[in-house]
């Protein structure tokens, strides 16, 4: 028997991004990808009830993190211990993820790791900038990749506080997501998606426009 098609859910939560002794209002999108039996959950902001909503039931098989700023880790771990998932982020986030879980271990993303869910296979790229481990993740058979905070509607996520630089997400956009087919659609991990035909032509303005 065949299986369900794949789908990828969305909702939101909202919290506070913290950094450098600063506090910011966010509201964060948290994306969950499979079919009725199983799925993987992009990013684990905030609180775990909105997540597991979406969740429904389902066996989860990975938490897969697209970065570690404590917004989108912040219900990792009690996510984690809900589902019996592994956690999974880009050990170069690790100092960051240690800001919000000093004692809880993730699993080392790498660039190029496939995750499969569901018959449909993620495929992690490296995209540093924003932190130094960030990554989106391309799934060609839903026509989609997941940004996280690399690239927005509009521009490059930002560069202006610890660990990031604005020349390393320029570079990460333009070589591993401008790339990709133009009509690959681009699910953010703030705010509205766009796709890469739609954001390519605004690059050299992004650059002068600087961070």
């Amino acid at each position: 028997m065949a299986r369900a098609p794949v789908r990828v859910a969305h909702t939101t939560t909202s919290g506070t991004f913290n950094l450098d002794g600063g506090s910011w209002p966010v509201e964060n999108n948290v994306w969950v990808v499979g079919d009725e039996a199983e799925c993987v959950v992009i990013d684990a902001p905030h609180a775990t009830g909105p997540i597991l909503d979406l969740i429904a039931g389902r066996a989860v098989t990975a938490i897969l993190c697209t970065h570690a700023h404590d917004d989108h880790v912040g219900a990792a771990r009690e996510l984690s211990e809900a589902t019996s998932a592994q956690v999974w982020l880009h050990p170069a986030d690790e100092v960051l993820w240690r800001q919000s879980h000093p004692d809880f271990d993730f699993a080392p993303l790498a660039d190029g790791h496939e995750v499969i869910v569901a018959d449909t296979t993620l495929t992690v790229l490296h995209t540093p900038g924003h932190s130094p481990g960030a990554v989106c993740l391309f799934a060609p058979q839903l026509n989609t990749v997941f940004s996280g905070d690399t690239l927005f509607q509009g521009g490059p996520g930002a560069t202006g506080r610890s660990y990031s630089n604005f020349d390393s997400i320029i570079s990460s956009i333009r070589s591993r997501l401008l790339t990709l087919p133009a009509e690959i659609t681009v699910r953010t991990g703030h705010g509205p998606s766009t796709t890469i035909g739609d954001e390519r032509p605004h690059l050299d303005e992004w650059i002068a426009r600087g961070h």
